[in-house]
């Protein structure tokens, strides 16, 4: 009987391929997605190991084995967030334009919803020492990269992170997607946000420009800091 020809053994053994065991690695970062999304929707306290478990499709004993307590996972999950988020305004130049960038890279970070809230709650939960010394030095370490890369003063730089505080709160709260409701609220999300609002707004994304029920044109918002 004569072997199968060679692409019909390649064809064959792709399956194998493509259901290989993953790599302690790649289960420790899908089990950190995972958690990310469970902890954004639940909160640290409303979130368990076994809810973690089921979205990551592992068993609880193996995040347990790999993280240690829900603290220590929360801890994790906290602190990757803060890395990628100073990696990216790191990732500005330094000069004239760098205050428009760092604002837009925060913007780009944001429409992350599972980003944001996970970065809320762990502010929230800032009573704890843990996160809340992760959090003093989140700040820390962007209030140093936005005077490094703008030259610009303290006051700025304040400036710079209560601005984001604003879109950040505004975000978890839902205001974008609500603001038709509340021509005052329209009012606000629209100076907030600006140009930017597409970027954050579902459905400003799907309408184009602007949203159905946004009354009129969006206006720039001035850069944080310029």
């Amino acid at each position: 009987m004569e072997s199968a020809p060679s692409s019909a053994r390649a064809q064959v053994a792709e399956p194998e391929a493509s259901t290989r065991r993953m790599s302690r690695d790649e289960r420790r970062e899908q089990i950190l997605d995972a958690a990310t999304a469970v902890f954004a929707a639940g909160g640290y306290a409303g979130t368990s190991t076994d809810q973690v478990a089921r979205a990551a499709g592992v068993s609880q004993p193996y995040v347990v084995r790999m993280f240690g307590t829900k603290h220590e996972l929360f801890a994790e999950v906290f602190d990757r967030i803060g890395r990628r988020i100073v990696a990216a305004f790191s990732a500005v130049p330094a000069g004239p334009a760098a205050g428009d960038e760092l604002a837009a890279t925060y913007v780009r970070l944001l429409a992350d919803r599972n980003l944001l809230l996970v970065m809320m709650h762990g502010f929230a939960a800032g009573a704890d020492p843990v996160f809340g010394a992760r959090s003093r030095e989140f700040f820390v370490e962007v209030f140093e990269v936005y005077v490094d890369r703008t030259g610009g003063t303290l006051d700025q730089a304040r400036d710079f992170l209560a601005q984001g505080m604003l879109l950040n709160t505004l975000l978890a709260i839902g205001a974008p997607e609500h603001f038709g409701a509340d021509p005052r609220l329209g009012e606000l999300v629209r100076c907030a946000f600006g140009d930017a609002l597409p970027v954050v707004d579902p459905a400003a994304q799907r309408a184009g420009e602007h949203r159905p029920d946004d009354p009129g044109p969006v206006e720039p918002r001035p850069a944080a800091g310029r």
